[in-house]
């Protein structure tokens, strides 16, 4: 077993609180003692120069395929040069009328180098295997979709 932490903590700034008015800039520190600055989406009243819960979400789902992806590529004996994802996520109500992030769709763009290449099937295979062992898309309801090619 594993464990892992965030604190997270917000404090009032405005002078009284409602919703239009209380402010959504808050702080999460990890684990390691990184802290990061977050608000809510700027859809929902947030500071879009800050990180938001929904692009995070998105966010730990591209980095788990791509840390599995690694690995499972290492394991192969493939060389993995560059790995760039820019992943996406749809929000959108629910059959009961609450929002969710309903599909994550990866686009993973990749150079190996070195003289054992993979095939298209075996970049096809490296990609399942990727999806199937990912902590993050094991833990999740949200469609996820692989868009490589």
């Amino acid at each position: 077993m594993h464990e892992y932490r965030a604190t997270t903590t917000w404090r009032r700034t405005s002078a009284d609180f409602t919703y239009e008015s209380y402010n959504r800039a808050h702080e999460v520190k990890f684990g390691g003692g990184e802290v990061v600055a977050w608000s809510s989406a700027p859809e929902f009243k947030g500071e879009a120069d800050r990180v938001n819960p929904e692009e995070a979400f998105v966010a730990s789902l591209s980095t788990c395929h791509m840390l599995t992806f690694l690995a499972v590529a290492a394991r192969k004996r493939f060389v993995v040069d560059l790995y760039v994802d820019e992943a996406s996520g749809i929000m959108e109500k629910n059959d009961a009328g609450k929002y969710w992030v309903s599909v994550v769709t990866l686009r993973p763009k990749l150079t190996f180098s070195g003289p054992r290449q993979p095939s298209a099937q075996e970049i096809s295979d490296l990609h399942h295997s990727a999806h199937e062992n990912c902590f993050i898309a094991n833990s999740v309801r949200t469609q996820i979709k692989v868009d490589y090619q």
